[in-house]
Formats: structure tokens, C-alpha cells, sequence
């Protein structure tokens, strides 16, 4: 072969006999690594199968390509004496390069089409679950079943995250409170945001959807194997953007009905409890755990600030307690303290600043109860 068609054969060819030498085709066709998955869902592997459709027919439209670019490169080099023609408007060359690919995009369109009236078809669902996005944590609220709702928080602890302690298997994509669906069943997700804009992505349950503030989008799912599926916020919603990790517990239908009458349960104490009176040291017991949970990303785990400002010696934790309760109630716009009026309930509330008040050196003494924090929210 001619000096020139050779090093213009390997200039184009080296990278894929590189890669060939350094991967076997075990690793270049292992869907779960460098493919999509199909997932555990019967849409998703419709959506697995209609992008697998799609590759082939671009790899054979490519294979075809090169075929023959490479072939008139070869054959019909000007070192052998060949001459370029000079023609324009051929009928037949025309028709080809317009029918050609107008057939390809419509066989593809058919399947296409299918797989996307499946996606949304959102209809006739047996659960709903509104899904809200928050900087950053996923609020879930079960539809229709009175009082089950909850914020699920990252619990990947802050010792593997600061690089103290060897990371998990699981590293930033744990919870601690994961949600859960019954297996084979249609669950329908209603997804918002509270602040800025999310988006709420499980890879095997085939649902990736933006969660847009004062917008609700739809998206559904049915799972047919039971397991526990992960996966995260897929939208650049600030610093602690890869800290919202998202868990779904998928169970047999006994199981789940356990764990929902479980939830219903603590729904019902929440609302005995709004209703008693706690001593200083059972608030800063409940209140401490709260902190940890959704103060201590911010504000240190030992109050000395961060991201946040410090509480320790405050002016606010230290201050008048109406005006402690109305920056945690109302938070304090401009800045990244954000309002947890919305995100804590009432018991919580009351047993967090408590905590504040009476930790990391402040001992100010004073208690909070859930009742007082009602009637701020409630006052005119």
C-alpha cells in the first residue's frame, strides 16, 4: 500500500486499536458499566431496547459510511492516476441522499413514538407521591394517606465527607429516610420545588423529571423486582448539590402496608405530641438530633459555623427567643439560611432551637415547646 494510505489508515484506525487493546469486548458490551441499564421496570427496558435500536442503526449507518469513504480514498487516489469528476444535480444521487435517511428516521420514529406514549401515561395510578425538592433534602408526602409525610436527608456521616473516615460503599447515596413502594404497582411521583430547581432521578425506575418551583410534573413507575434502588438530584441546585441522594425501598405488598401503618403511627404521636409539655433535657435530647440532621452541613456539628454562622455565643441563639424561633421559622432572605418553617414540624421546631439555646456553651436555660411554635406560625 502507498506510504500516504497508510498513515492516513492509521492516524483514523490508531485510537480504536488502542482501545481494543486495552478493553476486552466483554468490558466494551457490559450494559451495567458503560451501557444504560435496562433497570428493574418494564418501560425502562422498552427505553434500554429502543436506545440499543438506535446505536446499531448508527453504527451500521457508520460502518457503511467509512466503508466507502475509505474505499474511494484508496482506490482512487491521484497517485494512481484517477481524475475527480465534475457533475452536479444527479436525479439519482439526490433522490437516494433524501428517501435514504427520510426511511431510517421513520423506522426509527414508529418504536419512538411508542416508547413515549408509555412514558407518559401517567393515568390510573394506585399511589401518589409528591416529591419537593429543597436545598438540600426530598420532601415526600403519600396521598390520601392522612399524615405520612417526611424529609429524606443525606446520612452519609460528616467524618466520611471531611475525609476522616474511609467511605462507604454507599458513600453520599444513603438516607435516612428512604421511601417505599410496593412491588408491581403503578406509583405515580408529582414532582415540585420548594426554592430552586432539582430534579428527582432513579436510573432503574426509569424516571428522571425536574422538580421546578411553582410547577408540578408527572412521571410513574412499576417495579418489578423487589430491592432497593438509588440515585440522586441531577440538576446543579447549589454547593451541596451532590448531597441530595435519593433511596426507594421497593417491597412486597405486605411489607409496604407494615411500613405505612408504621408511618401513620408516628403521624398520629406527632399530633399527641404537639400537644405536651417537655422538660428542658428531653428537648435538648429530641433537638440534638434534629441539629445533626439539619443544621449541623451548615453550622458546624459543634456550633462553630461554616457555610452557615456559628451558634455558638450567637447574638441570635443567645438573644430574645421570638427572635431565635423567627430566623429558624422565617429564615433570613439573601443568605443561606434558609426557612425551616416549612421543612420542620412543629415538635421538632421547638426542640431544635431549644437545643441551640442550651448547647455548645450558650446555656440560656430557657425552653421551647411545640405549642409556642404553633401559635407564632399561626399569630396575625
Amino acid at each position: 500500500m502507498h506510504s500516504k494510505a497508510k498513515r492516513l489508515l492509521t492516524l483514523l484506525l490508531g485510537p480504536v486499536l488502542s482501545l481494543a487493546v486495552s478493553a476486552s469486548w466483554a468490558d466494551l458490551v457490559d450494559r451495567s458499566t458503560v451501557n444504560m441499564s435496562p433497570g428493574a421496570t418494564a418501560l425502562g427496558l422498552d427505553i434500554y431496547n429502543l436506545h440499543m435500536l438506535v446505536i446499531w442503526i448508527s453504527v451500521g449507518i457508520g460502518v457503511a459510511v467509512f466503508a466507502v469513504m475509505f474505499y474511494s480514498l484508496i482506490a482512487h487516489r491521484k497517485s494512481q492516476g484517477h481524475q475527480a469528476d465534475h457533475w452536479h444535480e444527479h436525479l439519482g444521487a439526490e433522490l437516494a441522499w433524501t428517501l435514504i435517511p427520510f426511511v431510517i428516521l421513520g423506522f426509527m420514529a414508529w418504536p419512538a413514538i411508542q416508547t413515549l406514549l408509555k412514558v407518559y401515561d401517567t393515568d390510573e395510578p394506585a399511589i401518589d407521591i409528591v416529591i419537593t425538592g429543597y436545598q438540600w433534602k426530598w420532601k415526600y408526602d403519600y396521598l390520601g394517606e392522612e399524615g405520612v409525610s417526611f424529609f429524606s436527608n443525606l446520612a452519609t456521616p460528616q467524618e466520611e465527607i471531611q475525609g476522616k473516615k474511609e467511605k462507604s460503599e454507599f458513600y453520599l447515596l444513603e438516607v435516612d429516610e428512604p421511601i417505599h413502594i410496593p412491588v408491581n404497582t403503578k406509583v405515580r411521583f408529582l414532582i415540585t420545588g420548594n426554592d430552586v430547581i432539582h430534579s428527582w432521578w432513579v436510573p432503574e425506575l426509569a424516571v428522571k423529571k425536574d422538580a421546578i418551583p411553582g410547577i408540578m410534573n408527572e412521571a410513574w413507575t412499576r417495579v418489578e423486582k423487589v430491592g432497593i434502588y438509588r440515585g440522586q438530584c441531577a440538576e446543579l441546585c447549589g454547593k451541596d448539590h451532590g448531597f441530595m441522594p435519593i433511596v426507594v425501598v421497593v417491597e412486597e405488598q405486605a411489607d409496604y402496608d407494615k411500613w405505612l401503618n408504621g408511618k401513620k403511627t408516628e403521624a398520629k404521636k406527632l399530633r399527641e405530641l404537639m400537644a405536651q409539655t417537655f422538660t428542658l433535657e428531653q428537648q435538648i435530647e429530641r433537638g440534638k438530633k434534629v441539629y445533626d440532621a439539619s443544621c449541623a452541613a451548615c453550622h458546624g456539628a459543634k456550633g462553630e459555623g461554616g457555610v452557615g454562622k456559628p451558634i455558638a455565643g450567637s447574638q441570635i441563639a443567645t438573644g430574645p427567643v421570638d427572635g431565635h424561633l423567627k430566623v429558624a421559622v422565617n429564615g433570613v432572605p439573601g443568605t443561606a439560611m434558609q426557612a425551616f418553617g416549612g421543612i420542620l414540624n412543629d415538635v421538632d421546631m421547638a426542640a431544635v432551637v431549644t437545643y441551640q439555646r442550651n448547647a455548645f456553651g450558650n446555656n440560656m436555660g430557657d425552653t421551647l415547646q411545640p405549642v409556642d411554635v404553633y401559635k407564632f406560625k399561626n399569630a396575625k
